[in-house]
């Protein structure tokens, strides 16, 4: 007989959830941990990372003077922003350790329970994994099925040295002492821009952000872009357009980086400290899992269908699937093996239209098409864009800086097709776009729904009046706070015909 019924390596947001919904079908559950529960969603991650960026925020709007009182002789210190956003991180691993104590035995009605190992575990045969404990002899643990949550970790590049103390990854930022004099991030995707964000609002730091392409989050639209970069460069950061990281080095305690401009020329410059960051890549390496006989690509992430690996018994979950690096994805695909694991009829995973918030400045929140992504897959669509300027929320909050963007389908169903808004409170809005667009509602429906008053989600509501033509504010009037338009395609062989 087996040790356990499901044995969960990883103790982070997939891995805990997967653990939790085992334990709701009665199952007796081993969680293997080797550092910290919560792992780099809470820690490296999610949590640490946005408290940090909340708390830029609040520091920002303390300082500002356009809000009819001026706060003398604000200070910021690092050690302080560091207890702080250690306070968060302790407070959900605490709420995490609470819940697997109360829940390591049986009790009367729940046969459940859920043993917490710490250490390192590695495949042994299919059913068989050896955990290594720091300071103890090894154990085995044996159970009938398994879920690899053991998520990932930065991408590094060859040729340069992360030593965690002037050249770091998102794993060294809380080991950080004090505010960088100034600070260069490789990397202009979402964490790097997020970064730039967090040290541009404290404004303790020069920072300089190396993006090799035309312009930064080039995924996203360019009009959201373009308002991004614009407010980092207000903080102070200076963006490396197009250009290319010819060499980065530590020198005499500080770094020392070479770029190549589109021109050609070459500049170097020295920073008292780099931050890579340039993507994660699977934690797989340790887990032997040849000897289980789990399919791995090149790149060390996990072939799963549905969760489920190469053998039945086993499943991964979270960024070692590499499906979609996020919390929310990790924890519902734990969810989800646990429940395929325990016989629940559950349908199969879709990641279509998954909502993502992006903490820049100003805030963005996206799910589903964008207009580059709709112009590029040739998807007819009608748009409307609503500017924060006309919302009351964002007027009464003195930060108008934003807009709504809806995309719906060009007929009279007007499903959605996307989403995207960047300003305060954007994020409010993806809840009731994602249940529109997960039960194929027709966008008209959002029109006659009461909000209350004032909130930024009247701006999405009119951005559905829009689209109706029986808005507040008429587009004609308001031409450059409020867009409405059709983009078509013409089929090439009934144009020549």
């Amino acid at each position: 007989m087996a040790d356990f019924d499901v044995c969960v390596i990883g103790g982070g947001p997939a891995g805990f959830a997967a653990a939790m919904r085992s334990w709701d079908f009665g199952r007796r559950v081993c969680l293997i941990e080797q550092a910290r529960l919560g792992g780099a969603g809470v820690y490296e991650g999610a949590l640490s990372s946005k408290t940090m960026w909340e708390l830029s925020r609040d520091y920002r709007n303390a300082t500002r003077r356009d809000r009819g009182f001026a706060a003398e002789r604000v200070e910021v210190h690092f050690a302080a922003v560091a207890e702080s956003v250690g306070q968060a991180t302790a407070t959900k691993t605490d709420q995490m350790a609470r819940q697997l104590r109360e829940l390591s035995s049986p009790r009367p009605g729940m046969p459940g329970s859920i043993q917490l190992v710490e250490g390192t575990a590695r495949f042994l045969d299919p059913h068989t994994v050896e955990v290594l404990h720091v300071g103890a002899l090894p154990s085995r643990i044996t159970a009938r099925h398994f879920i690899i949550a053991t998520g990932s970790q930065p991408r590094t590049l060859p040729g340069i040295d992360v030593d965690g103390r002037t050249i770091l990854t998102s794993d060294h930022i809380g080991c950080l002492d004090h505010f960088p004099r100034s600070l260069v991030i490789l990397g202009a995707g979402v964490v790097g821009c997020e970064f730039a964000t967090i040290f541009g609002n404290f404004g303790q730091t020069k920072v300089y952000l190396i993006d090799r392409a035309e312009r930064i989050l080039p995924f996203e639209d360019a009009d959201i872009a373009r308002l991004c970069a614009r407010n980092l460069e207000e903080r102070g950061v200076t963006v490396h357009h197009k250009a290319r990281l010819i060499a980065m080095r530590e020198v005499d305690g500080e770094v020392e980086y070479t770029i190549e401009h589109p021109t050609g020329g070459r500049e170097t410059l020295r920073v008292e400290k780099a931050l890579v960051s340039i993507g994660r890549v699977p934690s797989t390496a340790g887990l032997d899992l040849a000897k289980a006989g789990v399919e791995v690509r090149s790149c060390g992430h996990i072939e799963v269908e549905d969760t489920q690996t190469s053998v039945p018994h086993i499943h991964a979950v979270g960024d070692v699937t590499l499906d979609m690096a996020l919390v929310s994805v990790g924890e519902i695909e734990g969810r989800h093996a646990a429940e395929r694991i325990c016989g629940a009829d559950t349908p199969k995973l879709s990641y279509d239209n998954m909502p993502t918030i992006m903490f820049l400045d100003p805030e963005v929140a996206a799910i589903g098409l964008n207009e580059q992504d709709a112009q590029r897959s040739r998807i007819p669509y009608r748009v409307a864009v609503y500017d924060y300027d006309l919302v009351n929320r964002p007027i009464a909050m003195r930060a108008t800086e934003g807009f709504v963007k809806l995309l719906v389908t060009p007929d009279e169903d007007m499903r959605i097709l996307g989403m995207r808004a960047l300003g305060v409170h954007a994020s409010t809005m993806l809840e009731a776009v994602s249940f529109m667009m997960q039960h194929k509602r027709c966008a008209r429906e959002l029109a006659e729904v009461l909000h209350p008053h004032p909130a930024v989600t009247e701006g999405l509501q009119e951005c559905v009046r829009m689209l109706l033509g029986t808005s507040i504010y008429k587009p004609h009037v308001f031409r450059n706070e409020l867009r409405l338009s059709q983009i078509d395609y013409v089929d090439p062989e009934k144009a020549h015909s």
